[in-house]
């Protein structure tokens, strides 16, 4: 008997200690940007979490209020680049493990979509947090972003 598509087991790539996902969207870097610090907007594609830059550092609560994440920003360039520690406060077993590092880098591509590159790295001694947020969990979020700008929608609910 072959093997079709339909029950093919879904490709899950392995996890690694730097992980970068990429995807462009039909907006403006400003509009990009603004996705990413505005927690009104946060909690439209993120996991509901409520993420700000509260001074020198980036926050996140979850919807019931809850700390996710708490991170020094180690780099800011509006509109093209952000740096922040990240550190996995939303679980009990990642929030014992030490800060990685996330790299938001918004580029303008000339034709009205920029290119926004993830990279989350400085994962070596953090397997746990690698694991959860490797693959579906970036590729999640950053999907949700594009349909969020680009129609005003949230992709889940």
């Amino acid at each position: 008997m072959s093997s079709t598509p339909d029950d093919a087991a879904p490709l899950v790539p392995p996890v690694t200690t730097t992980q970068v996902y990429q995807v462009v969207v039909r907006a403006t870097p400003q509009a990009v940007w603004d996705a990413l610090v505005d927690p009104e907007q946060t909690t439209r594609y993120f996991h509901r979490a409520r993420i700000e830059v509260v001074g020198d550092r980036i926050v996140s609560h979850g919807p019931d209020g809850d700390l996710w994440t708490d991170g020094a920003i180690l780099e800011s360039d509006p509109p093209h680049r952000l740096v922040h520690e990240w550190r996995s406060l939303y679980d009990p077993v990642g929030a014992e493990e030490p800060a990685s590092r996330v790299t938001w880098q918004i580029d303008d591509r000339g034709d009205g979509t920029v290119l926004l590159t993830t990279v989350h790295d400085r994962l070596d001694g953090s397997p746990h947090t690698a694991s959860s947020v490797s693959g579906i969990g970036w590729t999640t979020v950053l999907s949700g972003l594009k349909t969020l700008l680009e129609t005003g929608e949230p992709l889940v609910c």
